[in-house]
């Protein structure tokens, strides 16, 4: 469960709900073949109805995609695991779609996607990336710091400390579990 039912800024959800397709904790993952990630992104309004289907390779891509953001999203809550090749997957997914700035007749600006095929609609999930860190909004999105959890959530605290997608589960846990390895030692 969330820390809060209030929808992040930026789009931010879009990211949140693609990252949460994969439920750590129940080893369910809602993209597990080509076709249902087709349904997810049709879903969503990033994929035509019409549209060809999802080969492996990019079925593959779009799940590469989904754990670089997971790998990020626990580095903005403390994760010290190496996150070279997460940057890399974010990179690669930016340049491959040509995530770039527009600007619009009415001199308006967005950060939109110039590839028209499938690396196109993997940067549309991270539009919501790029607008969001322009204020550092991006940062308050992160993973769980429970490992069997990782759900990714929107850091709402005032002090952005939030630790866990719902303290009284996954921060409740925790500290059981530290609290008794203390007393058994």
């Amino acid at each position: 469960m969330p820390v809060s039912t209030e929808i992040p800024p930026y789009g931010l959800q879009l990211v949140l709900d693609f990252v949460n397709t994969l439920d750590v904790e129940q080893h369910a993952d809602a993209l597990a073949t080509p076709a249902q990630l087709a349904g997810w992104l049709r879903d969503r309004g990033l994929l035509d109805v019409d549209g060809p289907d999802i080969r492996a390779g990019e079925h593959r891509a779009a799940l590469e995609l989904r754990e670089a953001l997971r790998r990020v999203m626990r580095a903005h809550n403390g994760s010290d695991g190496d996150q070279a090749a997460a940057v890399a997957a974010l990179d690669h997914a930016a340049l491959a779609g040509q995530l770039s700035v527009r600007f619009e007749r009415d001199g308006t600006v967005q950060v939109a996607p110039r590839d028209a095929g499938y690396a196109g609609i993997l940067a549309q999930l991270l539009v919501p990336v790029a607008r969001a860190a322009a204020d550092g909004a991006w940062v308050r999105a992160k993973a769980c710091d429970a490992d069997d959890c990782q759900e990714a959530f929107y850091d709402r605290s005032r002090n952005r400390s939030a630790r866990w997608c719902d303290m009284a589960v996954c921060g409740n846990r925790t500290k059981v579990r530290a609290y008794r390895s203390k007393r058994v030692t």
